[in-house]
C-alpha cells in the first residue's frame, strides 16, 4: 500500500482504530453515521440535561456535521457537504462523553475542541467542502433517525461506501492545520 492509499474503516469499529489514525491520513470510511447540526446538538444537549437518554445510539458512532437536502428521484439522498465544524464546538466534550469516536466536518476547530479530542481518545475528520453533490454519491442509505421536525437538521442515519476523507485533527494532538501547535506531543500531518 503507498503511503498516499486510504486507510480503509468501516463503522461501527473499536475506538483503538480510531485513536490509531494520525493527522494527514486519507480514510475511506464505510457504514453507519449520523448527521447533526447545531439544533440537533442543542437538543441533545437538553436531552441529557433533563436526565433522558439520546434518541440514538452514540457509543462508537461518528457525527457528520451535515444538514442533508431532499433525495432526487432514484437516490437516497441530495447533496450533503460538510458544515463548519466550530459552531459545533460547545457540543464536543458532550458528545464525545457519549461515546462518539469522531466528528466529520470542515474548518479548524477550537483548542478547546482539539483538547476534548485528545482526552476521550477521538478524531475530526473533515470533508470537502463545496461538494456536497459530488459526496453523496458516497452514501447508499438514509433515514431520518431522530428530531424529524428540524428538516435538514434533523438527525440522518447515513450509509457510506468509501466516504473520503481526511485526518484533521488526532487522538495524540497532531493536526493538519497551518498555524497551529500540535497539542501534547502530536505532530503536524502525523509528524
Amino acid at each position: 500500500m503507498s503511503a498516499d492509499a486510504p486507510v480503509e474503516l468501516e463503522m461501527p469499529c473499536a475506538r483503538e482504530a480510531i485513536a490509531a489514525l494520525k493527522a494527514g491520513q486519507y480514510v475511506a470510511l464505510s457504514g453507519q453515521v449520523y448527521t447533526a447540526r447545531d439544533a440537533a446538538h442543542s437538543r441533545l444537549r437538553r436531552a441529557v440535561e433533563i436526565g433522558e437518554e439520546p434518541p440514538v445510539p452514540l457509543e462508537g458512532r461518528i457525527i457528520y456535521y451535515c444538514g442533508p437536502t431532499p433525495a432526487p428521484p432514484g437516490r437516497p439522498i441530495g447533496s450533503c457537504g460538510p458544515t463548519s465544524s466550530a459552531r459545533m464546538d460547545p457540543y464536543l466534550d458532550l458528545i464525545l462523553s457519549m461515546g462518539v469516536v469522531a466528528t466529520i466536518g470542515k474548518g479548524n476547530r477550537s483548542r478547546q475542541a482539539r483538547e476534548a479530542l485528545v482526552r476521550h481518545r477521538a478524531v475530526y475528520f473533515v470533508a470537502v467542502g463545496g461538494a456536497g453533490a459530488l459526496l453523496s454519491q458516497r452514501v447508499v442509505a438514509a433515514r431520518v433517525a431522530a428530531y424529524e421536525d428540524l428538516g435538514p437538521e434533523a438527525i440522518y442515519e447515513l450509509t457510506f461506501d468509501h466516504m473520503p476523507l481526511l485526518v484533521a485533527y488526532d487522538a495524540v494532538g497532531g493536526t493538519i492545520f497551518a498555524g497551529e501547535e500540535p497539542l501534547l506531543g502530536g505532530g503536524k500531518n502525523g509528524a
